[in-house]
């Protein structure tokens, strides 16, 4: 499969995971898609495509982020052109879906317009979440966004494919409990009918390869074979609903 991951949050640690850096005088995502608004010709760059996306040592293209971003939504604020359609018409007109099987965008945690981006360019959605109440109130503002996108009518909204639990600490009584909560309140908002994975603990592994910026599967180590079945689960589910949905 060809994938492409677009880092459509300004702190770009997608993309330092890949041990990218956009430095202050390279293009990032945010130069192509100001270049793809005719409106905002005084803030065109000679951003090109084909030269901002790169070739990582996983086989993984990626799009990086940049400080940049953090402007995006001031920088289109004045247009008249649908603000929350920029990255759909992006990736269309660049016939970037028709070059890649998957495309894979990491957003950042608020629900901005750098979010409602990224929900409207999407078929699916995966929704990583802590378990605890500000994370519970998160995920209804998140249905409220989609609901709101629904209701604009701009597009098809993204289904929701998995909810993640994530980082959990098992040791903590308080998280199991309160993700028993969150499960139970997902189960009466989606009348039984939601996809929930088994939680990624905050185990040692993921520390360590986050800090060594290293993939779980480049760890041959059996301490590593649970994180990689997680993994490999999530990449099933994608491909599942891929194939249904092509």
């Amino acid at each position: 499969h060809r994938v492409l991951c677009i880092d459509m949050d300004p702190q770009a640690n997608l993309s330092l995971l890949f041990n990218i850096e956009v430095k202050e005088e390279e293009f990032s995502i945010y130069h192509l898609l100001i270049n793809s608004v005719r409106e905002l010709k005084a803030l065109h760059s000679s951003a090109l495509t084909s030269e901002v996306i790169t070739a990582t040592n996983t086989g993984v293209d990626l799009l990086p982020s940049s400080q940049d971003l953090s402007g995006f939504e001031l920088s289109v604020s004045g247009i008249s052109g649908s603000r929350p359609l920029i990255l759909k018409k992006f990736i269309e007109k660049s016939g970037l879906d028709e070059i890649y099987d998957f495309i894979i965008i990491d957003c950042p945690p608020t629900l901005g317009l750098l979010v409602v981006n990224t929900l409207c360019a999407s078929g699916g959605v995966m929704v990583p979440f802590r378990p605890d109440e500000f994370s519970r109130k998160g995920l209804n503002h998140l249905y409220d966004v989609l609901d709101d996108i629904e209701d604009m009518g701009v597009t098809q909204i993204p289904e929701v494919l998995a909810h993640i639990p994530n980082l959990v600490d098992a040791r903590r009584k308080q998280e199991m409990m309160d993700l028993e909560v969150i499960k139970e309140h997902l189960n009466k908002e989606w009348d039984g009918d939601f996809k929930m994975v088994s939680p990624f603990f905050n185990r040692s592994q993921l520390v360590k390869s986050q800090s060594q910026r290293k993939s779980v599967f480049d760890y041959q180590s059996k301490e590593f074979t649970p994180l990689q079945n997680q993994f490999n689960e999530l990449a099933t589910i994608m491909k599942e609903w891929s194939h249904g949905a092509s």
